[in-house]
């Protein structure tokens, strides 16, 4: 496991939140890691790096088949039309590669540049959430509360808003 896994877990483990963690093949999309589906308990997610054009920049944690409409949360929010982020910003964020986009990635100190984190708020309605440790080979899942509670221990005050 490298530093930066090991880092997050420890984080965890401080934060007194229990985790699973499944190794698997790298997942570079939602429809690779609809194969693990019924293998893993939780409500898969899906991440999304984004950046308005004011360069302001946002990440969503949605439940993996939200069809989030990005046109109505820029608005909703008061930025300026999305893009998503260019790879070279997502290492510089959040500190990891396309691919392995997660909120676990918010314990990385320049996350702090980020103007809003957006939680789904369909995944709610589940007791444990999964999402990538900071790597799309393996997949660590979390009681919903502690996901959230991870975020605010990183800094933010996730914005529970209804995406699908």
């Amino acid at each position: 496991m490298d530093s930066k896994r090991a880092t997050l877990f420890a984080r965890l483990e401080e934060l007194g939140i229990a985790s699973t963690t499944v190794e698997h093949a790298p997942m570079f999309t939602v429809e690779q890691s609809q194969s693990l589906r019924g293998t893993i308990p939780g409500a898969p997610t899906k991440n999304l790096f984004l950046k308005d054009k004011d360069g302001r920049l946002v990440l969503v944690v949605a439940k993996e088949d939200t069809k989030v409409d990005l046109k109505g949360l820029a608005k909703r929010l008061g930025f300026g039309r999305f893009s998503f982020g260019k790879p070279a910003l997502l290492m510089e964020i959040l500190g990891i590669e396309p691919g392995a986009v997660t909120a676990f990635a918010l314990i990385n100190e320049n996350s702090q540049a980020l103007a809003a984190v957006v939680v789904d708020e369909a995944l709610l309605d589940f007791a444990e959430v999964n999402a990538h440790p900071l790597v799309n080979s393996a997949t660590t899942r979390v009681v919903t509360d502690d996901l959230l509670k991870f975020v605010k221990a990183c800094g933010h005050a996730p914005l529970i808003l209804p995406l699908g």
